[in-house]
C-alpha cells in the first residue's frame, strides 16, 4: 500500500506552483530586500507584491499590517509578549483559554513570571469558549485578550466575531492565533475584530519556517527579534525573501481555490464520520462537528492508547498523529482534551486524522480498514478492555 499521510496538520507538501516560484527564485540569485542599491529595489518590489497577497488573503486593509516571520511559533510569541509589554502601563491583565497552544500558554508563562496576570477560561463539552465568559473576564486592567481561531488538535472554531465584539467594545486588544485557519477557511481581521492575528504558511501548502502576523495600523506593540528596521521597524533581521515568495504564491491558490477544497475537504469528513461506526465501537468525537475545520477530525478509541495506534498504522504506511506535533514527546494526556472534559484515558487514547483535497475516499477506507484492524488487536490486549 502506498503511503497516505493523515496528518496533515503537522505538513502539508508544497504546491508544485509554490515549489517553481520559490525554484526560480533561488535561480535568480535573489538580494537582500534592505539593499539600496538597483538589485536590492527589485527584491524590495517582490517583497511588497508578495506582502500584499498575504494580506489579501487576511483581508487587511493595508500590507504594511502584516509583519512576515519564520512561522506560527514566532508570530504568536510576538504578539503576546510584544502586546503585553507595550501595554503594561494600561494593566497587567491578560486573558485567555485553557484550550491554546503551547506558543500561547508559555508566552503567558513567562509574563506571568515578569508580575502579570492571567485568567485562562474554561470551554464547554465541545471545546468552545462563551463570549460572555471572556466579557465578564475583562476588568479594568485587562490589555489583551487571546484566543484561537480553531484548535489545532480538535479543529473546534471558536465564535471569534462575538468575541471580537466584546474587546472592540471593552476598548481590549484581542490577538487570535489562526495558524490552522489561515488558508483553510475565510479570514477577514476587520469581521472578525481582531487587533493581531497570527498564521503560517504550511497549513494551506506554502513552505514551512515562513509564517505572518496582522498587525492593525495604530496597535501598541514591541518587537521581538529587535536589530535593523525591516518589517516596518517591527522585525529585525532579514527577511526570507525565497519562503516569503512561496507563502504568496500559495496565498494566491488558496484565495482562488479555497471554497472548491473547503467542500472536498468537508465531503471527506463526512464520509469519515459517517463510515466510522461500520468499522469500529466505542469511540468519542471530540471535533465540533457544526463549528470546525473541514480537514480535521479527533477521535478518542476507548481503552487503548493513540500512541500504539498510530505506530501501528505507521507500520502500514498510514500517517496521523495523537496530538500536536509542537507537543510531541510529552507523556501526558493533551491539556485540549482534559478541558473537554475526558478522563486522563480517553484523551490517551486519541487520533488526530487531517487530510487535503487531494484525498479520496479510497484513502479514508485504506484508513478504516486498517484502523480497524488495530484497534482489534489492541483492545484484545487491553486489561481496560477486558474489564469492560
Amino acid at each position: 500500500m502506498s503511503f497516505i499521510n493523515l496528518d496533515r496538520i503537522s505538513f502539508n507538501p508544497l504546491l508544485p506552483e509554490v515549489k517553481q516560484v520559490m525554484i526560480d527564485a533561488i535561480n535568480s540569485d535573489m538580494h537582500n530586500p534592505s539593499s539600496q542599491h538597483k538589485a536590492g529595489e527589485q527584491a524590495a518590489e517582490k517583497l511588497a507584491g508578495a506582502r500584499q497577497q498575504v494580506a489579501d488573503l487576511v483581508n487587511a486593509g493595508n500590507p504594511k499590517e502584516i509583519v512576515f516571520t519564520s512561522g506560527g511559533t514566532e508570530s504568536v510569541n510576538h504578539a503576546v509578549k510584544g502586546a503585553a509589554l507595550a501595554n503594561r502601563e494600561k494593566g497587567g491583565h491578560i486573558v485567555t483559554t485553557n484550550i491554546e497552544h503551547n506558543a500561547v500558554l508559555r508566552s503567558l508563562k513567562r509574563l506571568s513570571a515578569q508580575g502579570f496576570k492571567v485568567t485562562s477560561l474554561s470551554v464547554d463539552g465541545s471545546g468552545r469558549i462563551d463570549p460572555k465568559a471572556v466579557e465578564d473576564a475583562i476588568t479594568d486592567n485587562t490589555i489583551l485578550v487571546s484566543v484561537m481561531h480553531s484548535n489545532n488538535e480538535t479543529g473546534t472554531i471558536q465564535p471569534i466575531e462575538e468575541i471580537g465584539a466584546v474587546t472592540r467594545r471593552k476598548k481590549v486588544l484581542f490577538h487570535c492565533d489562526a495558524v490552522d485557519s489561515v488558508g483553510v477557511v475565510p479570514m477577514d481581521v476587520d469581521r472578525l475584530n481582531v487587533d493581531l492575528l497570527s498564521f503560517a504558511s504550511n497549513p494551506f501548502s506554502g513552505p514551512t519556517g515562513v509564517g505572518g502576523l496582522y498587525i492593525r495600523r495604530g496597535t501598541r506593540i514591541f518587537p521581538l527579534l529587535e536589530g535593523g528596521v525591516q518589517e516596518n521597524n517591527k522585525r529585525g533581521g532579514t527577511e526570507n525573501l525565497i519562503g516569503i515568495l512561496g507563502m504568496a504564491k500559495a496565498a494566491e491558490l488558496a484565495m482562488q481555490h479555497m471554497d472548491e477544497r473547503g467542500q472536498q475537504t468537508q465531503a471527506l469528513k463526512d464520509y469519515l464520520v459517517k463510515k466510522l461506526p461500520e468499522y469500529i465501537d466505542e469511540y468519542i468525537i471530540n471535533t465540533d462537528l457544526d463549528h470546525s475545520l473541514p480537514n480535521l477530525l479527533n477521535i478518542s478509541l476507548k481503552y487503548i492508547e493513540g500512541e500504539s495506534v498510530m505506530l501501528m498504522l505507521d507500520e502500514d504506511d498510514l500517517a496521523v498523529s495523537t496530538k500536536s506535533a509542537c507537543a510531541t514527546g510529552s507523556l501526558r494526556a493533551s491539556h485540549v482534551l482534559l478541558s473537554l472534559g475526558l478522563s486522563h484515558a480517553d484523551a490517551q487514547g486519541t487520533l488526530v486524522v487531517s487530510w487535503g483535497s487531494d484525498h479520496t475516499r479510497q484513502d479514508i477506507d485504506k484508513f478504516l480498514d486498517s484502523l480497524a484492524g488495530v484497534v482489534k488487536t489492541l483492545r484484545s490486549m487491553s486489561p481496560l478492555y477486558q474489564k469492560a
